[in-house]
């Protein structure tokens, strides 16, 4: 993943779904063989010259100025999560040998704290290129109920959230809405690619995915970025029936530490209810417990 190679990418993309009405420009009726803008168009109209912004494009040029990407931004009508995306993309490239093998990731004293302390509300804990960390009991069995909940405690075998929605049937069939979580797990790996371009793994993961799923392979090449902070999903969940959650992440604003994902739903709904019913269903047997009882009741 080069970086100048996404920004170019990125720029070809986006400029090819915006249409001239959509700018206000006219076009009298002539056929035109790009389905977007033309790249002159789209200088004009961020108040550049064409072989300058031909240049960033086509990769030959890395020194785009904060005052040239804001005018892009603004041409392309980006959003604020697009407009970081593309910052980040221009940031001229770290010099020195290329970047080793990273460590694998761990969460610290303070998150694993955290949630144990919310147990009872479904959680997951995700790295940066969306492996399973941690979880709770309630947020194994909500979302990989099927999986062994022992996996996150192995660095080599942790699940993958991104390949469970793309390369998973359980994971498929728990969306109703499948291709709204799929685009929200593309948008968010292309954040975190345009953040890290030289992680080999990120690298990795990106590569198989788009060898084993057509539709990751669609979605990945839409260059769509999507920051799911918060978001709704009907899940159909093979243990509480039918239920909508709010999935939401919480990070640090760089986006560069784990993230804690939690599922909760509105108090007193059929889906809170669900809820309930799923943290009852995995929690663990106090087998022991009518055996202190009775020695209770014999000595006091």
């Amino acid at each position: 993943m080069k970086k100048h190679g996404q920004l170019a990418d990125f720029l070809q993309a986006r400029r090819g779904r915006l249409r001239p009405e959509d700018v206000g420009l006219r076009t009298y009726g002539e056929r035109r063989r790009v389905p977007g803008l033309r790249r002159e168009e789209l200088a004009m109209l961020a108040g550049i010259s064409a072989p300058y912004y031909t240049r960033l494009e086509q990769g030959q040029s890395h020194n785009a100025s904060p005052q040239v990407l804001d005018a892009l931004a603004g041409a392309l009508r980006l959003d604020e999560s697009e407009r970081a995306h593309l910052y980040a993309l221009a940031r001229a490239p770290r010099g020195g040998r290329p970047a080793g093998r990273p460590r694998p990731e761990r969460i610290s004293d303070a998150t694993r704290a955290l949630l144990a302390a919310i147990d009872g509300t479904p959680a997951i804990v995700l790295g940066r290129r969306s492996d399973v960390l941690a979880w709770n009991r309630q947020g194994h069995a909500l979302f990989a109920g099927h999986l062994d909940p022992g996996g996150p405690d192995d660095p080599g075998q942790r699940p993958n959230m991104a390949g469970l929605v793309f390369l998973d049937a359980h994971t498929r069939d728990l969306y109703t809405d499948w291709t709204a979580k799929a685009r929200a797990v593309v948008g968010s790996l292309r954040l975190t690619a345009g953040r890290h371009p030289d992680d080999p793994q990120l690298a990795a993961l990106i590569g198989e995915l788009t060898m084993r799923s057509t539709e990751f392979a669609t979605m990945w090449a839409d260059h769509r970025i999507l920051a799911c902070d918060t978001a709704d999903y009907e899940m159909r969940h093979p243990l509480v029936g039918t239920l909508t959650v709010t999935q939401q992440t919480l990070q640090s604003p760089q986006g560069d530490g784990p993230a804690l994902v939690v599922a909760t739903a509105t108090p007193g709904s059929p889906s809170a209810t669900a809820l309930t019913l799923l943290a009852r269903a995995v929690a663990p047997r106090e087998a022991a417990r009518p055996r202190l009882d009775a020695h209770l009741r014999t000595t006091g």
